[in-house]
């Protein structure tokens, strides 16, 4: 039993190794001065005003005196302990020469699927600042395999509208308190303040499950996709960079291309990804020459084309993308020479690793994008091989035994098209000379003279020929 709880505990700790943890940046709290459109915190002598028709939470950390306040007719103020309001006295204040109407900021538009606004935490909530590794845009929002933090003492509201009915998270963490449980989330749903914090067509759900699969997980926001990009680029008017890389790279889940080099891996049953990660971080990335060098890795679905409609298939593969630091003709160099040692380490050790195959595209200040290199497990390479050459010997052997007249082809009987003009009459008996028909002549008609008869139309014992008054012969003639 013992053994058994140790074992639990054990998977427990990988459990939560693997789990991303994302938070939430912005915060409705009462001292934040960016909340506040004079860009300040409201002092004794002002008059804070909230918006009578915005829905609002918000956090207050410290005592505060006011000389007025508006109040929205649907939100809430959440006091910490010791914080609350007192009536300005009147006495002078340094910091508060004249007193002004400071007015809250609008929160509707922080956006749940804006990467800008979220950010990776280490397990100990603190911020994770890898110069080695980055996501693509699709990524920097919490997957369906993440854990959310909404940081503690802090109040927030956020639009989760988006084109699924249902975002899956592992957990949310807010106020200082984990709802890991489907049971737990549901019971704070029903509490006064969720509503006031989560807005939108979307519903969150905690499942409390991590990625059940060791060669990784897909993220599952690409029907957002179009969301996280506009919050990116459509919604502030930003474009993607200029790049110095001729035909840039686009990879998939990101927003923008890129300068480097992208490594597409199939990989078979054996492949982790989490320890090929650290596998190339310390053995490669951390090497001075690649100090400029950035990695994003994860597993995506392969993109298809289906009748002009672009979607993804059911067969996921990992994705690497490098990128640098480089500037003019050297932009994508060194990611473009580290994606070439990471296609030498998979042709020596990939079937270890579980990597099946691989291929390489780059593109950087100096060359066009495209392909550039690949790489196949020799098992597979070999049958392929055998495959082609079986076929080949089979296919002379069978031509050799039919030039020496060993081997007979069944002749193959193609039918002739129909054609009207040669269509031939079944022969009437000779016994039978038929009945007198007013509608039909039962003379032949006329060949041109030297004109050679059809072979299907050259008579036997005796023909029997009749004109159709609806068909002229002479049409097809002409």
């Amino acid at each position: 039993m013992k053994r058994l709880v140790f074992l639990l505990s054990v998977l427990q700790l990988l459990a939560a190794a693997a789990a991303v943890y994302k938070q939430w940046i912005p915060n409705t709290n009462f001292e934040t001065a960016s909340n506040w459109d004079k860009g300040r915190v409201p002092c004794a002598s002002d008059v804070i005003h909230f918006e009578k028709n915005k829905v609002i939470s918000v956090f207050i950390r410290s005592p505060h005196e006011l000389t007025d306040m508006y109040l929205p007719l649907n939100g809430e103020l959440v006091l910490a302990s010791g914080a609350g309001f007192a009536a300005f006295d009147g006495s002078w204040d340094p910091g508060c020469d004249s007193g002004a109407t400071v007015r809250f900021a609008d929160a509707e538009h922080h956006a749940w699927f804006d990467p800008s606004l979220w950010q990776v935490v280490s397990l100990n909530r603190e911020l994770e600042t890898s110069s080695h590794i980055f996501s693509v845009d699709e990524e920097r929002v919490p997957c369906q395999y993440d854990d959310v933090i909404f940081q503690p003492e802090t109040s927030f509201r956020v639009n989760i509208d988006s084109s699924r009915r249902v975002i899956r998270l592992r957990s949310i963490s807010l106020m200082g308190q984990e709802l890991s449980s489907p049971e737990a989330w549901a019971g704070y749903l029903q509490g006064p303040s969720a509503p006031l914090q989560f807005h939108g067509n979307g519903t969150l759900q905690v499942t409390g499950a991590g990625c059940p699969d060791k060669s990784g997980c897909t993220c599952g926001n690409t029907p957002d996709a179009h969301r996280i990009c506009s919050a990116l680029l459509g919604a502030s008017g930003r474009q993607c960079p200029a790049l110095t890389c001729q035909s840039p790279l686009q990879p998939l889940g990101h927003c923008c291309g890129v300068c480097g080099a992208i490594i597409s891996l199939d990989f078979t049953p054996d492949f982790d990804l989490l320890k090929y990660r650290d596998r190339l971080v310390q053995t490669l990335l951390s090497q001075r020459k690649y100090a400029g060098v950035q990695m994003a890795i994860s597993k995506v679905h392969k993109m298809q084309t289906f009748l002009g409609a672009i979607s993804r298939s059911s067969t996921p593969f990992i994705q690497i993308v490098l990128i640098d630091d480089g500037a003019e003709a050297q932009t994508g160099t060194a990611a473009e020479q580290l994606a070439a040692e990471v296609m030498e380490d998979i042709a020596q050790h990939g079937e270890a690793l579980g990597v099946s195959s691989g291929k390489m595209e780059v593109a950087t200040g100096s060359t066009f994008s495209g392909q550039v290199g690949s790489h196949a497990l020799s098992r597979i390479t070999a049958g392929t091989v055998l495959g082609l050459l079986s076929g080949l010997l089979l296919l002379g052997g069978i031509l050799f035994l039919y030039r020496k007249g060993k081997l007979r082809l069944p002749a193959l009987r193609i039918p002739r098209p129909w054609n009207r003009e040669e269509d031939p009459v079944s022969p009437e008996p000779a016994s039978d000379k038929g009945f007198d028909n007013p509608m039909f002549d039962m003379e032949p008609p006329s060949a041109d003279p030297g004109e050679e008869m059809p072979q299907e139309m050259t008579p036997k014992d005796h023909q029997v020929f009749y004109l159709n008054p609806l068909y002229d012969a002479n049409e097809t003639e002409t």
